[in-house]
């Protein structure tokens, strides 16, 4: 099989915010003298806001006020990340150059907003390795559902199949297999729990690991 595109998750896997974002959670939490439940937390993980908003809600139930608790966790979250680079996570920049080298497109599909994604690639420097980015806000059924990346080889009129796809968390994970696509996940904030590992996917510590990988198993077009 030769491979004519690498579509990228964001967050968690090309720069390092997941840590910032959980961080501003907690600290929400601690204002509002509310528990952090890092369980419900990990769980959102690779979703969009649509996605999130049910899922904490019924973990947190009466404890939480979601339309109180959201714009005060983001605008913690969003004074850091729109206003600083958010650091590039180990190994990404050499994986982006290689895949140039081959000719692979390169594009991001991510369940952050389409404005602040583009802002975050652009301080981190990233920006200029890929041709669009397709985006949570763009879609009606976020990750783990596959539109996002449907959508994502669509717009390079590319048959899915023929993609790679660079994921972090399991929810994203799920999302690129159900589109169809030969998918590699590189392991952040959250260890692929056992129903993703049946997945049969590959799994890598870092993003070397998977460029190593990619290199020996000649998947470039």
């Amino acid at each position: 099989m030769k491979y004519h595109a690498a579509i990228f998750d964001m967050d968690g896997l090309l720069l390092d915010t997941e840590k910032v974002c959980m961080k501003a959670f907690q600290q929400t939490c601690i204002e509002m003298n509310i528990p952090f439940k890092k369980d419900i937390y990990l769980s959102i993980i690779g979703r969009n806001q649509a996605g999130i908003k049910p899922i904490i809600e019924q973990g947190y139930g009466d404890l939480l006020d979601y339309k109180i608790f959201h714009p005060q966790w983001m605008q913690r979250y969003l004074t850091v990340v729109e206003h600083q680079p958010i650091p590039v996570k180990s190994g990404v920049i050499t994986l982006l150059e290689w895949l140039q080298t081959q000719n692979i497109p390169m594009v991001v599909a991510t369940s952050t907003h389409n404005t602040l994604a583009h802002k975050k690639l652009r301080l981190a420097g990233l920006a200029k390795y890929f041709s669009h980015i397709t985006s949570g806000d763009e879609v009606t059924n976020g990750k783990p559902a596959p539109e996002i990346y449907l959508l994502a080889a669509q717009r390079l009129h590319i048959n899915p199949q023929r993609c790679l796809a660079f994921e972090d968390s399991n929810n994203g994970v799920k999302s690129a297999i159900a589109a169809n696509m030969t998918t590699l996940q590189i392991i952040d904030l959250v260890e692929p729990d056992t129903e993703t590992r049946a997945l049969g996917h590959h799994i890598f510590s870092t993003m070397n690991e998977a460029l190593e990988f990619l290199k020996i198993d000649n998947l470039s077009i």
